[in-house]
């Protein structure tokens, strides 16, 4: 809605009358034929011909802030950033007070990540539009927020607040509000915000699949598939529907209802990266490993470089005991992702059953560098030395398994006990 409400992101808005943002008073036989000639030519979206009318304005009066904006009007429309910036610098220089011009500078900087958008558009927040106060207002104080949302979330909130009082019947700053409040675990205030959407709009795909996202994140697992199946009954059409409803019957563990939710949002929008991802997943759940392997062969396929998908494929076949397999996918991961220490783990679970005990040394050796180390590493890596002969560092690895396993792993513990007394007889 920001895009199609403030006038410099899309740009000129039109809405069958004539609103035209980058006119800001109406045709006066005082103002320069030049400046007349040139709005024109804008409104016929010929700006090769508006430009050097304008700048004809602006050379002989440097303090008309009309032809300032209809330059940067005229240069954000021709993808002339740097000078649609320049010129509204120049239309708030020469009238500071007028709305449109500190509110269209305000999102070519936010646009452009320039960090005094926000002033220009705190400025255009006290003003007035020439036209459509409510709706212009409205704008103002959403675009506040998307550019206060980054660093400053409570300010942010209280922007999109701003603008629903304007606009109460716009869901766009009750879902803004909303969505914000759940990335900071306000809850109750975000569940709220969304009521207040469909209050106004029943079918609002946006606020149902948020209020299922805060049920999820409550466990309340139950009521998030109710929700997003009163979403799939009211637009079948709507893959993400599809898939959200199959992430939480996925999480509650109903893995075939899952599967059926996901391949029918697939059958919608069949390019979805990631809703292929987590119908793999569903397949492994469900044992469905066939089905789950050709799905992940098919994302290697078209994206070789995931190493996502290449740690599931290896997690898969590890459940399928094809341990060389298994151990080439873990290898591939590290590759592409050093950092994810999980895979490192695997790896040497993998390693360690095809008897290479050497790489599952190293992989728990890596692990250890990113993750804090558990009983099952200590006891791996002993075992795996153990085999080895390298009696010395068994021992150690054994007895610090013992140190922490705490009972809880007692088949090792018996093991590690007596491989201790056979491998240090003079502590026999």
């Amino acid at each position: 809605m920001l895009a199609c409400l403030c006038a410099e992101l899309g740009m000129a808005q039109s809405s069958g009358r004539t609103v035209r943002h980058h006119r800001i008073a109406e045709e006066d036989s005082s103002l320069p034929k030049e400046l007349l000639e040139a709005e024109s030519a804008i409104e016929k979206k010929d700006y090769a011909n508006a430009e050097p009318l304008l700048k004809t304005v602006v050379e002989r009066d440097p303090k008309n802030y009309r032809a300032w904006f209809d330059l940067g009007f005229v240069a954000n429309a021709s993808g002339k950033t740097e000078d649609s910036i320049a010129a509204y610098r120049k239309a708030v220089e020469a009238k500071p007070d007028v709305f449109e011009s500190n509110l269209n500078l305000g999102l070519i900087l936010a646009k452009a990540k320039q960090p005094d958008a926000e002033q220009f558009l705190r400025a255009a927040t006290r003003l007035k539009p020439v036209d459509q106060v409510q709706q212009g207002k409205e704008s103002a104080w959403m675009a506040l927020g998307r550019v206060l949302e980054p660093t400053q979330s409570e300010d942010a909130i209280a922007a999109y607040r701003e603008a629903s009082q304007l606009q109460p019947k716009d869901p766009e700053p009750h879902l803004a509000a909303g969505a914000l409040l759940e990335k900071s675990n306000k809850f109750a205030e975000a569940e709220s915000e969304y009521k207040q959407v469909l209050a106004v709009d029943p079918k609002s795909p946006e606020a149902l699949v948020g209020i299922s996202n805060i049920y999820a994140r409550g466990h309340r697992l139950t009521e998030a598939a109710e929700t997003l199946r009163q979403l799939v009954s009211m637009r079948p059409e709507y893959a993400p529907g599809h898939f959200e409803l199959a992430r939480v019957l996925a999480a509650d563990g109903e893995n075939d209802k899952a599967i059926a939710e996901f391949e029918a949002g697939l059958k919608i929008s069949p390019e979805d990266r990631a809703a292929k991802k987590n119908l793999a997943q569903a397949y492994t759940s469900a044992a469905k490993y066939e089905q789950a392997q050709s799905m992940y062969q098919a994302l290697l396929s078209a994206t070789p470089n995931d190493a996502d998908v290449h740690y599931a494929l290896g997690l898969l076949l590890m459940k399928q005991r094809k341990f060389a397999e298994a151990q080439e996918q873990f290898l591939t991961t590290v590759k592409l992702k050093p950092d994810l220490g999980a895979a490192y783990g695997d790896l040497a679970v993998a390693a360690n059953e095809n008897k290479n005990f050497e790489l599952a040394i190293r992989a728990l050796d890596a692990r250890a560098k990113l993750l804090p180390e558990i009983p099952v590493g200590y006891f791996l890596r002993a075992t795996a030395y153990d085999h080895l002969r390298r009696y010395k560092e068994a021992a150690e690895n054994y007895h610090l398994f013992l140190q922490v396993a705490e009972g809880k792993f007692p088949d090792q513990e018996w093991q590690a006990r007596h491989r201790l007394i056979a491998i240090e007889p003079k502590k026999r």
